[in-house]
């Protein structure tokens, strides 16, 4: 079907043809966010519906990364947008939603809004009847005004694609209700299985990390990031994505209680980390630190115990160790993720356990029956070669 694209300055239409047109792009909007792809979110429909009414309104050149970080998401003014994509990725989630929207041929005579890739600001397609189109007529492209506010009502040719649209969605909630069914026991992967319970209704999981290791340079900028905690959130954030889920990445000096009990975290680094440290109380195996000498304590067998020396030269290093909990916390009643080891290889090590599947799976070896839906915590060992980190290999685990 043929379109053409407005974002509402008038050009030669009349006051009244643009009110009736915004009062369309409105409709269009609240059936997209009602939409099953849509509703059950927070954050997707918010941004939406917000660079999407402020185009309306003729605010589309003020829909920058900052400005909707500030009042779509509650960032402070300052917030630093490298370290918090929270804009982009959300945008992209809703990009990728309202793809799968209008990918059903019943939308094909509903007006498209998009966000084009690149832009925050809203593009609106229009179906033109067949009749009235000329093959060489180029498409109207006109820019946003604020016109006057209209109450919503249906145009003519709305009516026949919501008779199609409904007789089309019956017909796929039952090929989904027949699909589910036939598949619902069809094995899922190692991956899905441990962070199902983090994903629950969230959109979006705080990923909080923490400064530098220490040494001279963490004492001139301690809120820099490490190259291998780096390496971890560059695993984590290729989780993420692969399962839909926006991330919310800060330092840890930047991370409060409250920001932790908005939602599923995880948590990267250990002794750099104070959140790390501070919510572990009750777990069986913790981390432990005398001097330079830290350790994975085991609470059940005191007896256990894996450490090493903190200074060692990287290239020196030759093992390392690491714990991977995923709890329901009992300070934030949310889910949390830990990623951490003694010293930088064992938190890559840890990245790299929860992000593959042929390491992930070696899980239900080491957990009780029903881990899956239970508190679990594992650790690992890796070998230090020139350098570089080795492979995880688990040591231990336990699930409550």
């Amino acid at each position: 079907m043929a379109t053409r694209t407005t974002t509402f300055v008038a050009g030669g239409d009349s006051l009244e043809q643009v009110q009736a047109r915004r009062a369309e792009v409105l409709e269009q909007l609240n059936r997209l966010v009602g939409s099953s792809l849509f509703r059950n979110s927070r954050h997707y429909p918010k941004l939406l519906r917000y660079v999407v009414e402020q185009s309306l309104d003729g605010h589309g050149a003020q829909l920058k990364e900052r400005a909707l970080g500030i009042e779509v998401f509650g960032r402070d003014p300052g917030y630093d947008t490298n370290l918090d994509p929270v804009v982009r990725t959300s945008a992209c989630e809703v990009r990728k939603r309202i793809a799968q929207y209008y990918h059903d041929p019943a939308r094909e005579g509903e007006i498209r809004i998009d966000l084009p890739s690149g832009s925050y600001q809203p593009e609106f397609h229009f179906p033109v009847a067949a009749a009235v189109v000329e093959e060489a007529a180029p498409a109207e492209v006109v820019k946003p005004a604020a016109p006057a506010e209209m109450k919503p009502g249906w145009s003519r040719w709305e009516w026949l694609p919501r008779v199609r649209t409904l007789a089309m969605a019956a017909g796929v909630v039952v090929l989904l209700v027949v699909l589910f069914t036939g598949s619902r026991t069809a094995a899922r992967s190692a991956v899905d299985v441990f962070w199902a319970p983090v994903w629950g209704g969230a959109d979006t999981v705080l990923v909080c990390v923490g400064g530098q290791h220490g040494g001279a340079e963490a004492a001139v900028a301690p809120d820099l990031l490490h190259f291998a905690d780096a390496m971890t959130m560059g695993r984590l954030f290729s989780v993420l994505h692969a399962h839909g889920r926006g991330y919310d990445a800060r330092l840890a000096s930047a991370v409060s209680l409250s920001d932790l009990r908005r939602g599923p975290a995880v948590l990267i680094s250990a002794f750099n980390n104070p959140w790390t440290m501070r919510l572990k109380q009750g777990l069986r195996f913790t981390f432990e630190r005398e001097g330079e000498r830290v350790s994975i304590h085991d609470r059940q067998h005191p007896e256990a115990g894996w450490s090493v020396t903190r200074g060692v030269p990287d290239d020196q290093l030759t093992q390392d160790f690491a714990i991977v909990s995923r709890v329901t916390d009992s300070i934030t009643e949310r889910t949390v993720v830990t990623l951490a080891g003694l010293t930088r290889f064992g938190t890559v090590a840890a990245g790299e356990f929860v992000s593959e599947e042929r390491y992930l799976s070696q899980l239900s070896s080491h957990a009780g029956a029903g881990w899956e839906r239970r508190n679990v915590q594992v650790v690992l060992g890796t070998e230090g070669v020139n350098g570089v980190a080795g492979p995880p290999r688990v040591l231990a685990g336990w699930d409550w």
